[in-house]
């Protein structure tokens, strides 16, 4: 009778976990646990990507205006400065509010990249995200779309990337022609897309004297969304007490309808009557930041009627992101 061979494990390579490729849920993890890798290495990978980072542009300069061009307006660009200064064959790097085709970023011919930042993100953190986009972008060939793609955990993220102490400066468009260098002599196609995108935009106006106030023209009535920096609990107080003095409009046919949550920071929104438009409201709002401030200020304990005139404004709040 032969001997039985004893039986001994054969010794798997070992694998740091930067090497660790991703694979299916439900498939083998590749460190050789022998777990499925859902339970194993995939289990870090699932929480990372589904951590939300509240105040993803926190930090960054304008970041109430990065808010808005994230959730609020159609068309508008912002020139993007980075830490580390441009690569040689990439002459600027500008943010987009949205790309053809939805695409996350662009290649120009030119080398130029436009980064888009109205699109789905793989992960929590839409800083992360966006600046593995863009760096992806940097390194695409001239003409070529970036597609999206889950941001590696350990990544940069965009406060790593872009020059902190550079004003952010929104520029507003009519339209989507910024899509091409030459709109006037695009191609049919292009111009059709154009067309189609066009027509779906909503008139919208930036405030010059105040921040991240975007007035909006609808077929109804018109608007003001203003994306305030304060923190939420403060602001609604303060918002309470003008809405309870009659110091929350912003003139005759104005009023105070709600606010948004975004991002971490708060929204509030106006009602304007139709024929008001984005130069009518500059001086009001300048005023209303004025009440604003002192209203911020106030430490005394709100009164029964702020009390109700802060639960309206809680109770008509609406949660974008």
């Amino acid at each position: 009778m032969a001997k039985k061979r004893p039986h001994t494990k054969a010794k798997r390579p070992q694998l740091t976990d930067e090497e660790i490729p991703v694979v299916g849920a439900r498939e083998p993890c590749p460190c050789g646990s022998g777990r499925r890798y859902k339970a194993c290495h995939g289990r870090a990978a699932a929480h990372a990507a589904t951590e939300l980072v509240q105040r993803p542009f926190e930090s960054l300069p304008g970041e109430c205006d990065w808010v808005a061009l994230r959730e609020l307006v159609p068309a508008a660009t912002a020139a993007l400065t980075l830490r580390e200064g441009l690569p040689e064959d990439v002459p600027s790097v500008t943010l987009a509010t949205v790309l053809p085709m939805a695409w996350p970023a662009l290649r120009r011919d030119d080398g130029s990249v436009l980064l888009g930042l109205q699109n789905d993100t793989a992960s929590g953190d839409i800083s992360r995200d966006l600046a593995d986009t863009l760096q992806r972008a940097l390194q695409a060939e001239p003409g070529t779309p970036v597609q999206g793609r889950r941001a590696p955990a350990e990544g940069p993220r965009l406060q790593d990337l872009l020059d902190l102490s550079a004003p952010f400066e929104p520029v507003v468009h009519s339209g989507f022609e910024f899509w091409v260098p030459d709109a006037e002599n695009a191609t049919p196609e292009v111009a059709a897309s154009l067309e189609r995108a066009n027509a779906a935009a909503i008139p919208t106006v930036r405030l010059q004297g105040v921040q991240a106030a975007y007035w909006c023209e609808t077929p109804e009535k018109n608007h003001l969304r203003w994306v305030m920096p304060h923190a939420e609990e403060q602001l609604l107080d303060g918002l309470a007490r003008l809405h309870a003095a009659g110091g929350s409009g912003l003139g005759e046919g104005t009023r105070l309808v709600g606010s948004f949550r975004a991002h971490g920071l708060t929204v509030p929104v106006w009602d304007l009557p139709s024929g008001v438009g984005a130069e009518d409201v500059e001086k009001p709002a300048a005023e209303f930041a004025e009440r604003l401030a002192g209203a911020l200020a106030a430490d005394a304990p709100l009164t029964p009627d702020e009390r109700r005139a802060r639960g309206g404004l809680t109770n008509r709040q609406v949660t974008l992101s």
